[in-house]
């Protein structure tokens, strides 16, 4: 099994910008102390929710800053970006890194964000698989070629290769977050993996695994790739001596910042949008995931991993708010939770 931090870079009410980076600076130097096997990065524009706008140039600065630890983006929003330019990135970062990243993509939102970087809605709507299958061209094949609707191009090399990585591997994983039946048959249809949100029980995590092998059969991927595929599940984690004092850190700080940073999303075409009740999303979070003792903590990834067949974690462990508490929280996962694990 093999355990990483989730970094919203997530600024709380009453806290600046710099304190909320700062805190998923140290976290994530204190997650390859602890011994944990990787930290994911989210992404996020405008908003309080995360103050990382570019997971990719986080991942660059925190992979010059570990030696070990895998660093990934969860994930970098396709839509707004040029594929080619952010294959550009995770190549570069594959092989300076030897190896140490995984891209994590995603269609993100019918946010604001669409209109600032002039992707539009039709990028969000119906462009992400033309920029998904671009993007993985060109992390895969020695020169590239544009012949899509919204991206068309002559014939460029690829430079830097990231087959030339020292270490061996064929270029950075490509993992795609997926919420829905089409995004699932996406990333099966391709052979990618999955990452999982934080929000879906184990249930429902084993359906979209199962759905995803089914497409991934059905499209003729190999046997070996279909029974290996590194899906991710992405989750909260929050330690301590008892599961009330836990959930109590978790319902005391999580609220305000869930409010505060949902509410500040913005729609591009003004359309409705319904937002969970922070109080009870919360609640729920702390029902789903390892919320409590070391003991349940490595029962319940145990538990997850066993109902659905994903043995990777993306935890979220600045819930507290606290850079202080974030920090015992991630050297007690590594220290408390992890031996129960092997």
């Amino acid at each position: 099994m093999r355990v990483g931090s989730f970094v919203l870079a997530a600024q709380f009410p009453g806290q600046g910008q710099g304190e909320a980076l700062h805190r998923a600076v140290r976290s994530a130097e204190v997650a390859e102390e602890a011994g944990l096997d990787s930290v994911w990065l989210a992404e996020h524009h405008f908003v309080p929710y995360g103050t990382c706008p570019s997971a990719v140039t986080l991942a660059a600065l925190l992979l010059g800053r570990t030696r070990r630890i895998r660093v990934g983006t969860a994930v970098s929003v396709l839509p707004t970006v040029h594929p080619v330019a952010l294959g550009e990135q995770a190549a570069l970062l594959h092989v300076t890194s030897g190896g140490r990243f995984s891209l994590g993509v995603g269609r993100g939102g019918p946010w604001v964000d669409l209109e600032v970087f002039g992707a539009g809605l039709e990028a969000y709507e119906k462009g992400f698989p033309e920029s998904l299958d671009l993007l993985v061209r060109w992390l895969r094949e020695p020169s590239v070629a544009g012949t899509g609707e919204r991206f068309a191009f002559r014939e460029v090399p690829v430079v830097p290769r990231p087959s030339e990585d020292l270490s061996g591997a064929a270029g950075p994983e490509v993992v795609v977050a997926c919420t829905s039946p089409a995004s699932v048959r996406l990333a099966a249809e391709r052979g990618l993996p999955m990452l999982l949100g934080m929000h879906v029980g184990d249930e429902e995590k084993a359906e979209m695994v199962a759905f995803w092998r089914r497409h991934a059969r059905a499209a003729g991927r190999p046997a070996e790739e279909v029974v290996g595929a590194g899906h991710v599940s992405a989750g909260v984690c929050q330690i301590a001596d008892r599961r009330s004092d836990a959930v109590e850190t978790l319902l005391k700080a999580m609220p305000g910042w869930l409010k505060q940073g949902l509410d500040a999303h913005v729609t591009v075409d003004g359309r409705a949008r319904s937002m969970r009740d922070p109080w009870a999303y919360t609640e729920l979070l702390c029902g789903l995931h390892p919320v409590g003792t070391p003991r349940l903590c490595a029962d319940r990834l145990a538990a997850t991993s066993e109902r659905t067949g994903i043995s990777r974690f993306a935890l979220l462990v600045e819930g507290s708010g606290d850079l202080a508490a974030t920090e015992e929280n991630v050297r007690r996962l590594g220290s408390e939770v992890l031996p129960h694990l092997d």
